[in-house]
């Protein structure tokens, strides 16, 4: 079987860089340790091996379609998600009193690296109807946690969360679907939600959708939608009745063509009947509670992409002979066996390129899932420390994999070649597969806004200032090793330089003109995003070097020397670009914002 994921990467990534045994050592978590840790990541793969990565070009090749009013998905869909939830990993990180494992989400996101780097198709049917049961236990009543949460951490009961509107798109402020209250203390809800992800299929008996919409007379706006449990079946004393939810649809997307993205109406025959999870008027605010995660995970599942299409591309490098290298004197010796095309410079670099891609945008997933840890359930006194860095983080977790992850796999395709381009080869498919990902959950440009416009001056700057210490910390670590020191003078140089493009753009702001602040947020987030991935290749450097020092983790040396060598291609193919991003961002012309009398495009 080919490789798709690397499990020394994982193991060096959740031990060494990241202290995966700082969050063991957790009260929470007391139930866990390292052996724990590792004999889970080992059964995930096992499985992920024999049901998961076997269907992977089945499941685009036989994708998800709308027969006779109903959503046919894959056939091996349904024996997998039911495993998937035997296993435990549904509900994974929810409290033992909720039927969960009360794992780290540290944890829980590896073992999902692991299942989405094997078929990117499943996990997402999964990982909502978590997101969904979330939600429920965070702010519904003990009626809607009984009746709802068990079915669903068993996959009887698939989960959706449900924003998209045809007229609306990203702009939540315009939804029109409707909730009419009834006597009862239910309600009545009336709209359509398109683009919904794993929003029916036949492997489930019922599936409860979390629905945002405006209650009658709610007020204009953002401030006016509330959250609403809206199940496809109604349960009852005598069974499910049907609640007038319809599968009006479902897309036909250019990949995740496993992965089914419907259209829903409600109450179309007047019969659809909804329950208000919390307070009225509280449902974005309950939704974006949930975006840290659901973000993660499109990060996540982002970087596993790039991870698989980094394998795939190497193991192709490895066995396709082409060409002859060049010898010293500038000629080829055409009687020499071809050589094969790993050996040649210009593809080694490609490969790196890969590897430096995927292995940064682990690191941030993973250093985005501790600090949801000590979020949650760190010392009292570290917990705001640690918010105000997960949020700072948080558009550069979803963005970077995205990206970034999208340039990566496409490099693979060039890797191969012609073969790439063919059908043949897995790599088209994970480059129409990883697509997507920058627009989940927020499209760049959104998280662009997000990172510039709000979480860079959260309390005042003190945001910033925290992640600054996190970075200057893992510099001081680095300068103990003299071959670490040219490169942590490189972070130090970009960090400051990162702090003029900030005080050139930053008065723009405070003179209130904010639409010229934010014109360039994208390529803002593209430089700051390339610094930070800078910082977690520092820290893998002094991981390594401190493994190679110590023995810690029994990595084999050679595996050692190739992130070393990893972090140095970063540093000097990578990091550069954030001189010709901070020119742009210097500029003085304006050169997108609509004007009077502007250009046609």
């Amino acid at each position: 079987m080919a490789a798709y994921v690397n499990m020394d990467v994982l193991r060096f990534q959740l031990f060494q860089t990241h202290d995966m045994e700082q969050i063991l050592a957790l009260p929470h978590f007391a139930d866990y340790d390292a052996e724990a840790v590792n004999l889970m990541l080992e059964a995930v793969k096992d499985f992920a091996d024999q049901q998961l990565y076997p269907v992977f070009r089945e499941m685009d090749e036989q994708p998800v379609h709308f027969q006779d009013g109903k959503i046919i998905t894959h056939p091996s869909l349904g024996p997998i998600l039911r495993q998937v939830a035997e296993m435990g990993l549904i509900g994974g990180s929810f409290p033992y009193e909720h039927g969960g494992m009360q794992m780290p989400f540290t944890l829980g996101t590896a073992t999902y690296f692991i299942l989405d780097a094997a078929n990117n198709n499943v996990m997402g049917y999964a990982g909502l109807t978590a997101g969904a049961a979330e939600l429920i236990m965070e702010f519904g009543d003990e009626n809607l946690r009984s009746t709802y949460m068990p079915k669903m951490l068993t996959a009887e009961w698939g989960g959706t969360m449900c924003l998209t509107e045809p007229q609306a798109g990203s702009s939540l402020s315009d939804i029109t679907t409707t909730a009419y209250p009834q006597a009862d203390g239910t309600y009545k809800i009336k709209g359509q939600k398109i683009f919904i992800s794993g929003g029916d299929h036949q492997h489930a008996e019922n599936f409860v959708h979390l629905v945002l919409a405006r209650i009658e007379g709610a007020p204009a706006g953002t401030k006016g939608i509330s959250l609403f449990v809206v199940p496809k079946f109604r349960p009852t004393d005598g069974g499910l009745v049907p609640n007038d939810v319809i599968t009006a649809g479902d897309f036909q997307k250019m990949g995740q063509r496993g992965y089914a993205t419907t259209h829903l109406v409600f109450g179309e025959n007047e019969g659809c009947t909804g329950f208000l999870v919390g307070q009225e008027h509280r449902g974005l605010n309950y939704m974006f509670l949930m975006m840290n995660g659901a973000r993660i995970g499109v990060g996540r599942g982002a970087i596993a992409i790039a991870c698989a299409a980094y394998h795939a591309s190497l193991q192709y490098a490895q066995e396709r002979p082409q060409g002859r290298r060049i010898q010293n004197d500038g000629h080829k010796d055409i009687n020499q066996q071809q050589s094969l095309i790993i050996e040649h410079a210009d593809v080694r670099r490609m490969l790196f390129l890969q590897k430096a891609i995927y292995e940064g945008g682990l690191s941030i997933v993973l250093q985005s899932s501790f600090y949801q840890d000590m979020v949650l359930h760190g010392p009292a006194e570290d917990r705001e420390k640690y918010e105000l860095l997960l949020e700072l983080l948080m558009p550069i977790t979803k963005s970077f994999p995205s990206d970034k992850g999208r340039e990566a796999v496409d490099t693979g395709l060039q890797v191969l070649g012609g073969y790439g381009f063919c059908t043949d080869f897995v790599l088209q498919q994970y480059y129409r597969d990883i697509r997507i990902s920058a627009i989940y959950e927020g499209t760049t440009g959104i998280q662009s806004i997000d990172l510039l416009g709000r979480k860079l001056s959260l309390q005042n700057g003190r945001a910033l200032t925290l992640l600054v210490e996190e970075m200057q910390a893992t510099i001081a670590a680095a300068n103990v090793y003299p071959e670490l020191k040219p490169y942590t003078k490189k972070l130090a140089q970009h960090m400051q330089q990162t702090q003029e493009v900030l005080a050139f753009l930053q008065p723009f702001a405070k003179r209130g003109e904010y639409e010229r602040f934010l014109s360039d947020a994208t390529i803002f987030l593209e430089f700051f995003s390339t610094l930070v991935i800078a910082w977690q290749w520092l820290k893998m450097g002094v991981a390594a070097k401190t493994c190679s020092l110590t023995g810690a983790g029994n990595f084999k040396e050679d595996f050692l020397e190739s992130t070393l060598h990893t972090m140095r291609f970063y540093f000097t193919y990578e990091l550069p670009r954030m001189n010709g991003l901070a020119e742009i961002l210097h500029n003085e012309e304006e050169l997108t914002l609509l004007k009077e009398k502007d250009l046609v495009l």
